[in-house]
């Protein structure tokens, strides 16, 4: 059994208005330190593969087919066997 984590993102070119509106809040906590925020979405799959490889590809299957949009999102995936 694996566990990933695939990180959906929007890619550097589209706009981000929550990130922006997260940004504005923080700085006026003064958080001064941070100078940019990106708003994205994490989502945990359970996989039942036997090695490695196919439970990447699985994850890799869901991220492209459905969990991400390529024309605005970029995706990673973090893999790790459940013991």
């Amino acid at each position: 059994m694996y566990r990933a984590k695939v990180f959906v993102t929007l890619k550097p070119s589209i706009l981000d208005p929550k990130g922006k509106a997260t940004y504005n809040a923080l700085a006026n906590l003064g958080y001064q330190n941070i100078k940019s925020v990106r708003i994205g979405k994490m989502f945990e799959l359970e996989i039942e593969a036997n090695t490695e490889e196919k439970a990447q590809e699985a994850a890799e299957n869901a991220a492209k087919k459905l969990l991400a949009n390529d024309v605005m999102e970029d995706y990673t995936i973090e893999l790790q066997e459940d013991k």
